[in-house]
């Protein structure tokens, strides 16, 4: 689900380049650009605000899903409106548990499912400007966990794999442009974490996620100013001026 563009898009190619790969299917709101089709490809359009679902049921022929739709943007909450309160709980969070629903008979089953979610970083501690973001990622980060462990006591060997980055460079996040040469390394790490069937994937741990983690815990209100003031100094923040 999602895979049109960016991170999404960059592990369906590499999956369609293998010799053993059947078909690669994309579930994306928008239709896959003439330039990234292929023979092994197939592009569906879907929009995730949709109330049916069934869609997904078609897929029968599938041993694995990825799941990398999803938004977010840089703004304070008193800047956000009540409809998208909705709006990113129903695209990043609801719509997720939704489609693992509709295959979850193949994560319980014996039978080698291969199943990812891109969540965030963000899910993992306060995020100043991305209260709402933040908030859709820690919901599915427990979901997540809470399932992988009902999975394990009904002794299948199939779990979902949280990837939770940071910021991803060469991908539409941020108002950019795919750039497969930018995302290929990071996609070809998450297949690998996806094969392997681990439960938590986070890129760049050790060199720098490590010490942020260690830091919010140990006080989470000091590190919640000083992840403010970094995206503040970042330039990527622009606050509107209100009336006093």
């Amino acid at each position: 689900m999602g895979g049109a563009n960016g991170i999404g898009l960059s592990i369906a190619k590499i999956l369609a380049k293998r010799e053993c790969t059947e078909r690669v299917y994309i579930v994306d709101k928008s239709p896959l650009e003439q330039e990234y089709q292929e023979e092994k490809i197939e592009s569906k359009v879907f929009d995730l605000t949709n109330e049916d679902y069934s869609l997904f049921n078609s897929f029968t022929d599938v041993d694995g899903l990825m799941i990398t739709a999803g938004f977010g943007r840089l703004k304070l909450f008193q800047d956000e409106t009540e409809e998208m309160i909705g709006r990113y709980f129903n695209v990043n969070t609801i719509s997720v548990i939704r489609v693992i629903k509709h295959f979850y008979d193949r994560l319980l089953s014996q039978e080698d499912f291969y199943c990812g979610v891109m969540v965030s970083i963000a899910g993992f501690m306060s995020s100043p400007f991305f209260s709402l973001y933040g908030a859709t990622k820690a919901a599915l980060k427990i979901f997540i966990e809470s399932v992988n462990v009902e999975l394990e006591k009904v002794g299948t060997s199939n779990r979902i794999l949280n990837v939770s980055p940071g910021s991803i460079r060469g991908t539409s996040f941020n108002q950019g442009k795919t750039d497969l040469k930018i995302t290929s390394p990071l996609a070809t790490q998450i297949i690998e974490q996806l094969e392997s069937k681990n439960d938590l994937f986070i890129p760049h741990y050790d060199e720098v996620f490590k010490d942020v983690l260690n830091r919010y815990h140990n006080d989470f209100r000091k590190e919640g100013l000083h992840s403010y003031e970094y995206k503040m100094a970042s330039g990527r923040v622009l606050l509107p001026q209100h009336d006093k």
